[in-house]
């Protein structure tokens, strides 16, 4: 069950954390996995630790805000059977966050350039390929701060994540017939690498922890199998029993 064997993986932003745990989670299973970061060091590591663990794996280093480099870069992959819209740019790593009228505007395009538009150039760059193909799966990796107000201080991080999140539900609807599956993850509070602000989070959390990258991982390898070709145009919650909607 949820074999992946034969299935190419691009798994964009997963150079780090929640992307290189969905890598990992990926490879476990046998798919081949390219491994997007903007930064090669970081594609590099993601897919040495891969290759040590006895995965397959290759980096791919380009921005996915550029349609022209994530063109190029599917290109030379030759085929993408699965594609997970990791790469993000997060919301306040802290408990300070800006409110929206003292924001600068440049801000705000960088998010949505990220959030949205990278979400849509990597879709653009795979979808013709996977329904000529008959057989495709894309995943984005949303928040619940896209689907409904979370905290103060993070409007372009939800308008971001919302749009990709609304995008993959109609992207689904038009690729539904042609064997092709699009689904977002909505992620609650997860670990961060500052332990108070983790036992903070964990405190509001029903099961008593934040999440972690294999935590993904887990609902990634399932939507990609063929056991989920029936579960398509959904946002589902990874949160540990928190409200997404």
């Amino acid at each position: 069950m949820f074999d992946l064997s034969g299935r190419t993986a691009l798994v964009t932003g997963a150079g780090q954390n929640i992307g290189a745990g969905i890598a990992r989670g990926l490879a476990g299973q046998g798919a081949h996995v390219v491994v997007n970061d903007y930064f090669g060091d970081r594609a590099q590591a993601t897919t040495d630790e891969i290759a040590a663990a006895g995965g397959s794996a290759v980096p791919s280093v380009f921005d996915v805000t550029d349609l022209d480099a994530v063109m190029a870069a599917v290109a030379a992959i030759g085929v993408v059977d699965i594609l997970v819209n990791n790469a993000g740019l997060a919301g306040p790593t802290d408990m300070k966050a800006e409110q929206f009228r003292g924001m600068d505007p440049a801000d705000w395009q960088a998010s949505v350039d990220v959030n949205l538009y990278g979400v849509m150039n990597c879709c653009h760059a795979v979808i013709d390929g996977m329904c000529e193909r008959g057989w495709g799966r894309i995943i984005t990796i949303s928040s619940a701060a896209g689907t409904h107000g979370v905290n103060i201080g993070v409007a372009p991080y939800s308008a971001g994540k919302g749009g990709g999140l609304a995008f993959t539900r109609t992207l689904a609807l038009e690729v539904a017939r042609s064997g092709v599956t699009a689904n977002t993850l909505a992620l609650g509070l997860f670990e961060r690498k500052n332990r108070e602000i983790t036992e903070h989070f964990a405190r509001a959390v029903p099961v008593g922890r934040t999440g972690r990258p294999e935590d993904v991982a887990a609902a990634c390898v399932w939507l990609a199998s063929n056991e989920a070709e029936w579960v398509t145009a959904q946002t589902i919650g990874i949160n540990g029993g928190s409200l997404t909607s």
